[in-house]
C-alpha cells in the first residue's frame, strides 16, 4: 500500500508541475494562437533565476520564487511586443520559428551565465510527513498544494474578476472584444505575463527534486505541447486534466514497466487517445 501511495505522490507532483507549465501555454495559444515553444526556455530561466536568489544571495525560498516569477512575467512580455507582436500579421508558421530562435538564444545566455554544469536548488522542507504507514516528502507536499491553489486561483482570476473576464472574452472573440473597448495591447501583454509567471513558479516548486541545467526546458515544453493538445487545444480544464493524466502515467509507467520508457510514455498515450477523441478530452473550449 505504502508503495502504491508513493507512485499516486509521484504522479500528482509529476501533474502539478506539468498542468502549471500546459496552462500558461494554454493560455497563450487559446488567445493569442501562438504556438509558443520558448515556454519551455521561460520554465528552464525561472529555475536559475530562483536557484540565483536563494543560492548566491541568500532569500528565502518564497522570495526567491516571488522574484523569479516577477522577472520572467517581464521577459514575458517583452519578448511578446519585440518578437511576437511584429508578426501577428504573419504565417504561424514564423512564430513558430521565432520562439524556436527565443529559445536557443535564452539557453545560450543562460549557459554563458551559469555554464552547462548541472545545479540543484536546496529543499526549503526537508522533513517527511507521515500518515499512519504512509510516508511522503513536505517538498512533494509543497508542490501538489501550491499548484492546486495556483489552479484554483487562476480560475477566480478568469471567471470572477473584470480583467480575468477581458481574457475569456479576447479568447472567445478576438474581434468582438475589440469592439467593445478591451484593448488588445493589454490583454497579450498580461497573457503573457501569467504564462511567464506559472512557468517560473512551477520550475522553482519543481527545482529543489529535479536537476537544473540549460536544457531542462527541452522535454518538459514538448510534454506540455502533448498536454494541450491531448485536454483540448485552448481548454484550460483540459491542461490541468491532461497534466494529471501524464503525471500518473509516467509515474505508474516507470515503476510497473520501466524507468527507461518514462519519457516516452506521454507520447504514446497521446497516439492512443487522439485515436478515440481526435478532438481531445475538452474540445468544446477549443476555437
Amino acid at each position: 500500500m505504502n508503495i502504491f501511495f508513493q507512485q499516486v505522490l509521484n504522479g500528482l507532483t509529476l501533474g502539478s508541475v506539468y498542468s502549471l507549465v500546459a496552462l500558461g501555454l494554454t493560455l497563450v495559444y487559446g488567445i493569442l494562437h501562438i504556438p509558443n515553444f520558448a515556454h519551455g526556455a521561460f520554465f528552464m530561466v525561472g529555475a536559475y533565476i530562483s536557484f540565483y536568489v536563494a543560492g548566491d544571495l541568500g532569500a528565502n525560498f518564497w522570495v526567491a520564487m516571488i522574484v523569479s516569477a516577477a522577472a520572467v512575467a517581464v521577459m514575458a512580455m517583452i519578448s511578446e511586443r519585440l518578437i511576437f507582436h511584429p508578426l501577428r500579421n504573419s504565417p504561424a508558421l514564423h512564430d513558430m520559428i521565432a520562439a524556436i530562435g527565443l529559445l536557443l538564444f535564452l539557453e545560450a545566455v543562460v549557459q554563458a551565465i551559469w555554464g552547462a554544469d548541472f545545479h540543484r536548488l536546496p529543499a526549503p522542507y526537508t522533513t517527511i510527513l507521515r500518515f499512519a504507514d504512509l510516508t511522503a516528502p513536505a517538498q512533494r507536499v509543497l508542490i501538489i498544494g501550491a499548484a492546486i491553489v495556483l489552479m484554483i486561483g487562476l480560475q477566480i482570476f478568469l471567471r470572477r474578476t473584470t480583467t480575468g473576464s477581458t481574457i475569456v472574452a479576447t479568447a472567445q472573440n478576438r474581434e468582438g472584444a475589440a469592439l467593445v473597448g478591451i484593448s488588445p495591447l493589454k490583454v497579450s501583454l498580461l497573457t503573457f505575463a501569467i504564462s511567464g509567471a506559472l512557468a517560473a513558479v512551477a520550475a522553482t516548486l519543481f527545482a529543489p527534486i529535479n536537476l537544473i541545467y540549460p536544457a531542462m526546458g527541452h522535454l518538459v515544453i514538448l510534454k506540455a505541447f502533448v498536454i494541450i493538445i491531448l485536454g483540448g487545444m485552448g481548454s484550460i480544464p483540459g491542461a490541468i486534466v491532461g497534466g494529471m493524466v501524464i503525471g500518473f502515467a509516467e509515474s505508474f509507467g516507470a515503476f510497473y514497466i520501466s524507468n527507461n520508457y518514462k519519457d516516452i510514455i506521454a507520447f504514446v498515450l497521446l497516439v492512443f487517445i487522439l485515436s478515440l477523441r481526435p478532438q481531445g478530452l475538452f474540445p468544446s473550449e477549443v476555437r
